[in-house]
């Protein structure tokens, strides 16, 4: 139930609390009684998008770790956890992760109690990517796609559209357009009438497709 109107707010506060799974230790509450604040509190809903079909899990395994084990502090899966869960609330920079690390809600999302990963490490993971692991990334998308029907559809609408992603610079792989005076990149997303985008393409200025993973929010 909804508390009455204060007299200083005029607001009904909401004295339900909402669990979330815990990580280790840490209990995850969402609560609306101050404290400690974040504004990134849709985090936690995140990491329960990426739990539900088991996302990161599945590209952590499909994608080689060349790292000696007894040297590494972050699992590769955390680094994708903290890459990609960055992307869903629009912190494309890796010099983000540099402040976000020391946010507990952070930390909690990527199912850590201490801070994840500095941008020179998620650096060097994006780095060592090639196109063998873009197309391991697509067949694991285009799995949990398949995967989402509980029975074979009779019929499965596919839309294909390109999203103008302008770039500053020369950043790879972008491409001068001859419409705009723009550099943009130009990812190819494929979308089904009932389910998430599985599947992007980016072109390169040799006009062939090169695989981009992309999860946007």
């Amino acid at each position: 139930m909804n508390a009455k109107p204060t007299v200083a707010t005029g607001t009904a506060c909401n004295p339900e609390l909402f669990q979330f799974p815990a990580v280790k230790k840490r209990a995850v509450t969402a609560s609306f009684s101050g404290g400690d604040a974040t504004s990134d509190g849709g985090l936690p809903l995140v990491r329960q998008l990426d739990r539900r079909p088991g996302l990161t899990k599945a590209i952590a395994q499909a994608l080689p770790d060349p790292r000696d084990p007894a040297l590494i502090e972050h699992s590769q899966q955390t680094l994708l956890r903290q890459r990609i869960y960055g992307l869903c609330p629009g912190y494309e920079d890796l010099n983000d992760h540099d402040t976000l690390r020391q946010d507990p809600a952070w930390q909690t999302a990527v199912e850590q109690i201490k801070p994840p990963a500095s941008s020179p490490t998620l650096c060097r993971l994006e780095q060592r990517a090639d196109r063998a692991d873009a197309w391991a990334l697509h067949a694991i998308l285009a799995d949990q796609f398949i995967a989402s029907f509980a029975t074979p559809p009779t019929e499965l609408t596919l839309d294909f559209d390109a999203t103008d992603d302008r770039a500053h610079g020369r950043q790879e792989p972008s491409l001068a357009s001859s419409v705009k005076v723009r550099h943009p990149i130009c990812p190819l997303s494929s979308l089904s009438r009932r389910s998430a985008s599985f599947r992007s393409l980016v072109f390169s200025e040799r006009r062939n497709c090169l695989p981009l993973f992309l999860i946007r929010a």
